[in-house]
């Protein structure tokens, strides 16, 4: 017997307040080889650097930020997005905290394509 998938719903701004550092992550999607987040940051980020196998195409919700990517300082406001392309140097330079920054994150995992498995909905 196959699976049963659930519907879910949910509400992208009805997130957590916003930490007082670093960022949230909530995982609303996960299937096959994508995943869907939500990201809520704080005014002070993680200066991490990231270099992810996997793509990830990231679009601002809410509040101002300025992203480093591959060299390059790209400021974004609501409603910019970018697509970064896997294993692209790239981190969080500034958010806003007032609005707080809220993100929605696809992330697009190599490998996977064309099973048939059964989203995994947060």
């Amino acid at each position: 017997m196959k699976p049963t998938r659930k519907l879910s719903t949910g509400n992208l701004f009805g997130a957590p307040e916003a930490p007082l550092s670093g960022e949230v992550f909530t995982d609303l999607l996960r299937c096959q080889n994508v995943r869907i987040e939500r990201i809520v940051s704080s005014e002070r980020p993680e200066p991490t650097l990231h270099d992810q196998k996997q793509d990830e195409w990231v679009c601002l919700l809410q509040g101002e930020a300025d992203l480093w990517l591959n060299g390059k300082r790209i400021a974004l406001c609501a409603g910019d997005h970018v697509f970064i392309p896997a294993h692209t140097p790239h981190r969080v330079l500034r958010t806003s905290g007032h609005p707080p920054c809220i993100w929605l994150a696809v992330h697009i995992h190599p490998g996977h394509q064309g099973t048939n498995a059964d989203p995994d909905i947060g």
